[in-house]
């Protein structure tokens, strides 16, 4: 049932507003505030669908109430009640946010419209909001462990910063999962997220992967192209495997850090980037430091925040976790229906040596319920997971 709201210090025109909107629609639940400061008490402690506000009113006005709805309930669509003298600031509190204003005395047709085109839309917010949190369980981070909800807390304060991050971890333990949580928690969200895989480009080729080219800077480059930092303007852009990178490509990464500015090959205009740089890397950098095959001026503007992603022998206590979540995870993409573990299958696999951490365990998963029972059993392990 949808909660309304009305705020204002007219008696006459409250009841007006209340019978209206009675008649029109016996589901509304209607409620009153008789001035600014009694409706933002009742706002802050109940969600309601819309709030229909006065604007000159004692002890807080309409504007005061409009903006401070909008930090604390920004969903809630506020429509504002105008007297005539009040249509200048009726407009002005559009720009503010207001969804609409409505002139006193209320035109029965107006108001009636502008409350369910108003009604509507929040119920849109919330369907996308929904479906944002089912879009984001693509990169769900399974796991209770202690190191997995430290890496979580860590995320949650930094994701909000444009701070640099690098994300460290053997082979398939989830990086990308880190990566791409620091960006739908960011405040640039909006905005793309480009990854990059620098251990799969060519060496010769990711400069212009990473920074574009203009027609003619080498053999093959018949035209103009951006390149990945120009697509993940306003974003963020994941690098992962930077520990691949060339010395070359390093250098311009740094320059590009440094002053976010970028150049295509091939030429000498400056491009301005505002990008968020998230890197992933296997290897030890520090020994590649030592090495020579890593910039120590790009490891430090890089790993502002570093964050360690275990290997999963180093997080059994997740195993059971992760295999409940990818049997079901499997069970909807094949289309069948889900198989269980039982407890010495599932004690058999938190045993083993996950040198391919959990992208091994994801793979055994899959052969799993392929091949064994309807509930997979020791026997099957023994069987079927065997390397």
């Amino acid at each position: 049932m949808p909660k309304i709201l009305i705020i204002e210090d007219e008696a006459a025109i409250r009841r007006v507003l209340v019978k209206i909107l009675s008649e029109e629609n016996d589901t509304y639940e209607v409620e009153e505030a008789e001035d600014g400061l009694s409706g933002m008490d009742k706002i802050k402690k109940t969600d309601y669908d819309l709030v229909l506000c006065d604007i000159k009113m004692p002890k807080m006005d309409g504007v005061e109430v409009l903006e401070a709805t909008r930090k604390i309930k920004p969903e809630t669509p506020v429509v504002m009640i105008s007297g005539h003298g009040d249509l200048d600031t009726a407009v002005n509190t559009m720009r503010l946010g207001a969804f609409d204003y409505i002139s006193k005395p209320p035109d029965l047709n107006r108001l009636l419209n502008t409350v369910r085109i108003a009604l509507d839309r929040k119920e849109l917010v919330v369907e996308n909001k929904i479906l944002k949190k089912k879009v984001s369980k693509k990169y769900d981070m399974i796991g209770e462990s202690d190191s997995i909800s430290q890496i979580k807390n860590m995320i949650d304060k930094v994701a909000p910063t444009d701070a640099r991050v690098l994300i460290t971890g053997p082979n398939g333990t989830g990086k990308e999962l880190v990566a791409h949580w620091l960006h739908e928690k960011s405040d640039r969200v909006k905005g793309p997220m480009i990854e990059v895989n620098c251990a799969a480009i060519p060496s010769e080729l990711i400069e212009s992967e990473l920074f574009g080219h203009v027609k003619g800077a080498f053999t093959s480059a018949n035209k103009d192209r951006a390149g990945k930092f120009e697509a993940a303007n306003g974003g963020t852009i994941f690098l992962d495997e930077i520990g691949d990178m060339s010395l070359s490509a390093q250098a311009k990464v740094l320059r590009a850090l440094q002053e976010s500015r970028i150049q295509r090959v091939g030429s000498d205009k400056d491009i301005k980037v505002n990008v968020r740089v998230v890197a992933a890397t296997n290897k030890n950098l520090k020994k590649e430091i030592e090495d020579g095959n890593f910039r120590e001026d790009l490891y430090h503007r890089l790993a502002v925040i570093l964050i360690k992603v275990p290997a999963l022998n180093d997080r059994r206590d997740d195993i059971p976790l992760l295999i409940k979540h990818f049997a079901k995870k499997i069970a909807s993409e094949q289309g069948t229906a889900q198989k269980s573990f039982s407890d010495k299958a599932i004690k058999l696999l938190q045993d083993y040596d996950w040198t391919g951490n959990i992208r091994e365990l994801r793979n055994v998963v899959e052969r799993l319920i392929i091949l064994g029972d309807a509930e997979v059993s020791e026997q099957d392990v023994k069987l079927f997971a065997s390397k």
